[in-house]
Order: C-alpha cells, then sequence, then structure tokens
C-alpha cells in the first residue's frame, strides 16, 4: 500500500512495509538527550511504542540535540508518524515534571526529517550517516565509541570492521540531514 500526506507544503511519501531514515531534533537544540537518565526516557518510550505498534530499529544514534533513526515497519503499516507523535509524547510526559519546575518548556521542534529507502545503496547512505554522525559533531573519534548507538552490533555482525568511520567515508560527504 502506498500514499502520499499533505502537511502544510510538505508531502511525505508513505509506503507500508518500507524503511525509513528519520532526524527528529530537540527544541531550539536544547541538549536534552546528554545523560544516561534522559536516554534511558527515550529508550523507554521506543521500547513501550514497539511495543504496542511493532517496527524494526536498523540503526540508531541519539545525540545530545537530536535523534537519527532507521526504520523499517511491518509490511501491512506505513503509519511511522503516530509513532513518533507516541514517543514525543511519552518522553515529554516523563521529562515534563522536572522541565516545568525549571522553566525550560517544550522538548521537541515540531515535525521531523524524514526519508523513504528506495533501495540498498538508498539504505546504506543514512546507515552510514547515522553511524558517523556522533564523529561529524565532534563526540568521538570513531563511531564504536559512541555510547548511545546501535553501531556495535553491526560490528559484532561484521557488517563494519571496529575501526571504520575514523574518516568521513565518502558516501555520506557532504550529506546533510540535520
Amino acid at each position: 500500500m502506498s500514499r502520499s500526506v499533505f502537511t502544510s507544503n510538505y508531502r511525505r511519501a508513505i509506503v507500508a512495509g518500507a524503511s525509513y531514515f528519520f532526524t527528529v531534533v530537540t527544541y531550539q537544540r536544547k541538549p536534552i538527550f546528554c545523560n544516561e537518565a534522559a536516554v534511558q526516557i527515550l529508550r523507554e518510550a521506543f521500547r513501550e511504542e514497539m511495543q504496542h505498534r511493532p517496527f524494526v530499529i536498523e540503526a540508531a544514534v541519539i545525540l545530545p540535540d537530536h535523534i537519527h533513526c532507521l526504520w523499517r515497519l511491518p509490511i501491512d503499516d506505513y503509519d511511522f508518524s503516530s509513532r513518533w507523535r507516541e514517543i514525543k509524547k511519552a518522553v515529554t510526559k516523563r521529562m515534563g515534571n522536572e522541565r516545568n519546575v525549571r522553566k525550560e518548556g517544550t522538548i521537541w521542534q515540531r515535525r521531523f526529517w524524514e526519508h523513504l529507502v528506495r533501495d540498498e545503496c538508498d539504505w546504506r547512505n543514512p546507515m552510514d550517516y547515522i553511524h558517523y554522525n556522533p564523529v561529524k559533531h565532534g563526540y568521538v573519534a570513531k563511531p564504536s565509541q559512541r555510547q548511545w548507538s546501535i553501531f556495535n552490533r553491526y560490528v559484532g555482525r561484521g557488517v563494519y570492521d571496529l575501526e571504520w568511520g575514523g574518516t568521513e567515508p565518502e558516501n555520506v560527504s557532504g550529506f546533510y540531514f540535520e
């Protein structure tokens, strides 16, 4: 099943069972996810939504002010928007009390950026981008050092070498999915 959704002047490509690359950003790029407690709240929101409405996280990295993910939806399902809405809502609810006391307000930027993965090459580019992103932003020297990433699972499966990403991969050079 395939359809299009219009949001303002933006048209989303929606295909059941597809993989999508996402960038989700915190409000005004505030560094919300810079400690273990905040990251655990986010992870728990993902787990709960995955139990309620399954999907597979093929790659993910959590940075202080944004998240990159590559998801695969079930074969008969195309609704990633409501999943993100529920994840954002759960994180906001759990973090909300503490943030309201400090008068910090909202957590998330409205909406999110999404890209429909069309083929194997189109899958590998965002996969590499996700894993390289902490290096790009100067948090680590290579992806294997990033604490909140799925990269080391892929090293264990032999998909990536432990030293991969110490220099910018050619296929992500010039990409900007922030």
